[in-house]
């Protein structure tokens, strides 16, 4: 028989390394600076203003963010690898045509850039993707597969798929440990996956902020300028501040509508868990249910019979009801024709859809630290 490696193994591994890595979770408005080593934050994170609109003011920024977090460090960094959004040629450090960045539009070298500067290897790659990487490594991965050992399951996960809900719609997938960027570094771009409700448009339309905000405006009758932020109008659809509650509740609702279709499809795939994280992911108690719901849903033959929508049974890990029948299963014993042996065996096809266990920012960096290693020792 095959033994494959204890699925948090490699978290282990990175907990013993002592090289650095420098971090950063680069978004439209905000650039989030780190560093890890050991698995863990090396220094305090902290965040400035993008300056997306001006290419020379947006790279002074990265540069003068990267040196601030170097001076803090207490021994010398082992190489830069960090998040950008794409569309990027993430393999040869090369930021393209970006929404939320116009200024790199054209093409800009910048991992080049920064070896230069620097003087240590630098990795770039998709923020959706890291988050993944991150939670497979350290967080949600392992979380679950350690509650399953603990109930006594033979059970055991080794793929991820996740997604992130903000300014856009990301999303990731790892297998036994490894990302998957694809061909084209184009693997898990759920966000122009068909969105369910408004089939002309691409799943990110119905799955970020200006989503929710947009659905509160419709079910509230207010324009869209006046609609809150997604904060608010959770703390509205929880009865934690004034305004319209059912609006609130309609407009979350409808984002895991559309969130968990994308999902479907990519389970029907990937065959793995499923996390979630984001700017948006704290109103969870009002859309994870939605997105249950979905991926139990029933497509029908002709014939008007139904057919699951997923193969496997999906679970509110966040739900305790749904994670005791998730982590028990259907555990049994089964004979081994001709002996006396007999083996555990588990026949209920499973997900589990849970929130981030790191925190989407960390998560980001623990998957940049891992690949950099990764990296590292292929030279």
């Amino acid at each position: 028989m095959k033994h494959l490696q204890p699925p948090n193994s490699m978290s282990k591994r990175l907990d013993q390394d002592e090289r650095i890595v420098m971090t950063l979770d680069a978004g439209g408005t905000n650039f989030k600076f780190s560093a890890v080593q050991g698995n863990k934050p090396a220094i305090e994170a902290f965040s400035v203003p993008s300056k997306a609109h001006d290419l020379e003011l947006c790279l002074g920024t990265l540069i003068q963010g990267f040196k601030k977090v170097r001076d803090s460090l207490t021994a010398a960094p082992s190489a830069i690898s960090f998040a950008f959004p794409g569309p990027s040629d993430y393999a040869h450090g090369i930021i393209g045509d970006l929404h939320n960045l116009p200024c790199f539009r054209g093409g800009v070298a910048l991992g080049r850039m920064l070896e230069e500067i620097f003087g240590i290897p630098t990795y770039i790659n998709n923020d959706g993707d890291l988050f993944v990487y991150g939670e497979a490594i350290a967080g949600l991965l392992p979380y679950t597969n350690r509650l399953l050992e603990e109930a006594g399951s033979p059970k055991r996960y080794r793929n991820l798929f996740g997604v992130t809900l903000g300014t856009g719609f990301g999303g990731g997938i790892t297998s036994d440990g490894r990302l998957l960027p694809g061909d084209n570094i184009c693997a898990a771009e759920v966000w122009i996956l068909r969105n369910k409700l408004d089939p002309g448009m691409p799943a990110e339309e119905g799955a970020c902020i200006r989503a929710v905000r947009s659905a509160y405006a419709e079910q509230a009758g207010i324009a869209f300028d006046d609609s809150p932020n997604p904060r608010e109008i959770y703390e509205i659809g929880t009865g934690d501040l004034r305004g319209n509650q059912q609006a609130a509740i309609a407009a979350y609702q409808r984002l895991g509508e559309v969130v968990g279709d994308a999902m479907a499809h990519a389970l029907t795939l990937v065959d793995g868990l499923a996390v979630i994280g984001g700017g948006v992911s704290g109103a969870w108690p009002l859309f994870l249910p939605s997105i249950i719901k979905e991926l139990n849903s029933n497509f029908h033959k002709p014939s008007g019979e139904p057919v699951r929508r997923l193969t496997q049974q999906a679970f509110n890990l966040e739900d305790q009801a749904h994670l005791d029948v998730f982590l028990r299963g259907d555990t049994r014993e089964v004979v081994v024709p001709g002996t006396m042996h007999t083996v555990q065996y588990d026949p209920m096809p499973r997900t589990g859809v849970g929130m981030s266990r790191l925190g989407t920012s960390e998560a980001v960096a623990i998957g940049a630290y891992a690949y950099a290693l990764k990296q590292l020792d292929s030279l």
